[in-house]
């Protein structure tokens, strides 16, 4: 399901935060676009900067990159990628089922 949403992930502790957007949403993990260039197979911690009107913290979760895709836009060069969830919290998958239902709901 189509959501954007900013987010922040860290490849490994020794390294930088880095931005991303989310593009597509679902419980099992998601699609994001971002400048960094990431090889399949790594695990990183990700955080889904929410909404203020959700009252929400921000959702946080390790992710796996299962598949990558070079991305050419207007003026710049980046990489879509395809996330799995690896390790949610029980409250961060609630959080995601609410997005992917508010979502969902206002379009029906």
């Amino acid at each position: 399901m189509m959501v954007r949403l900013p987010l922040h992930f860290q490849v490994n502790e020794n390294e930088g935060i880095y931005p991303g957007l989310t593009f597509d949403a679902s419980e099992s993990g998601l699609l994001i676009q971002t400048l960094r260039e990431i090889p399949v197979g790594i695990r990183i911690d990700i955080e889904v900067l929410l909404p203020k009107k959700l009252n929400l913290a921000n959702l946080k979760a390790e992710a796996e990159i299962i598949w990558k895709k070079a991305r050419n836009w207007k003026d710049w060069k980046g990489y879509q990628y395809g996330l799995k969830f690896v390790q949610v919290s029980k409250e961060d998958y609630l959080k995601i089922r609410q997005i992917l239902c508010n979502t969902y709901c206002l379009k029906e």
